[in-house]
């Protein structure tokens, strides 16, 4: 079973338009709302790959009343943490071209005996566990060390680890000894303090990364696919041209698929090529949509995997 973590859920609206532009007027063509969150969507994409799972996730506020609604049917068991604030809302806008902005809210304040519930919920869960993935960014008022405390009760259990998430977080999770970490361009940059431009920036970065204490690293570059490093070894996953229609939520799709991948066949180099898969073939769905299976393995088929030097 695969445990996922999100500790700041939305509501996302997202709204399709027909263009993007400055100092002009665009015209909304459709909206639509769904339940957000990196760990909900990678349980989400999990779950439509025919794996179990199980997502954690806190859930206060009329916008928590409205999360609990769209998830009601989603599948998977949830289990919610309920808080005191109102979880956040954000908002995704995509042109028919691809281009995407997307504006987050910061989250709401979680309390020391909130964050107590659920690190017992989450430990609670860990014995039927096979991975966790500790997924999005930290809410006010969560310490920089809390998903490294859960990275470290998950290594007592036995049980494996990602991390997805960003900043202070990021940092010391890292430090936690993950069994793997999935940060995107724009995080590693933030995470190394330095611009990533190059291929061997990119594959720099990976090693870099592992080296400060994960056991793998999946560096996610969008449409140029991902850096992997492991045990010594560093590999590159290309995948296909496409024509992107929405971008966001690749990055879950791939952390999601790596995992499922890894608990299908305990491969590295083949999860990779799944993760980047999944991700590629989300970007070319419309709104925040997630590729089936079968869309995926379409793309799978596509995805060239190659050491690098």
């Amino acid at each position: 079973m695969i445990l996922t973590l999100t500790l700041n859920p939305a509501i996302d609206r997202n709204l399709l338009v027909d263009r993007l532009v400055f100092d002009d007027r665009a015209s909304i063509l459709s909206t639509s709302e769904s339940a957000g969150g990196r760990g909900i969507n990678a349980s989400c994409v999990i779950h439509s790959f025919g794996g179990r799972t199980l997502a954690i996730a806190v859930s206060g506020g009329a916008s928590g009343m409205r999360l609990e609604q769209h998830l009601a049917g989603c599948g998977f068991p949830i289990e919610i943490v309920p808080i005191a604030n109102e979880i956040r809302n954000n908002l995704t806008i995509t042109d028919r071209q691809g281009l995407t902005v997307k504006l987050n809210e910061i989250g709401p304040y979680l309390g020391a005996a909130e964050l107590d519930r659920l690190e017992t919920i989450v430990r609670a869960n860990l014995p039927t566990a096979n991975w966790l993935m500790i997924c999005g960014s930290v809410p006010p008022g969560v310490p920089a060390d809390f998903y490294s405390k859960l990275l470290k009760a998950a290594r007592e259990h036995g049980v494996k680890t990602l991390l997805d998430t960003d900043g202070e977080a990021l940092l010391e999770g890292v430090g936690a000894s993950p069994t793997a970490v999935a940060p995107s361009q724009q995080e590693a940059e933030r995470l190394l303090n330095t611009a990533l431009l190059t291929r061997a920036h990119f594959l720099e970065a990976a090693a870099t990364i592992r080296s400060m204490g994960a056991e793998s690293v999946v560096l996610s570059l969008g449409s140029r696919g991902a850096v992997g490093a492991y045990q010594g070894h560093t590999l590159e996953a290309i995948p296909p041209r496409i024509d992107a229609v929405c971008p966001i939520g690749a990055g879950d799709a791939l952390a999601a698929a790596f995992v499922w991948a890894m608990q299908e066949k305990g491969d590295f180099a083949d999860a990779v090529r799944w993760g980047v898969a999944a991700g590629t073939a989300s970007a070319r769905l419309p709104g925040l949509r997630f590729a089936s299976l079968e869309e995926t393995r379409e793309i799978y088929a596509q995805v060239e995997v190659r050491p690098a030097p």
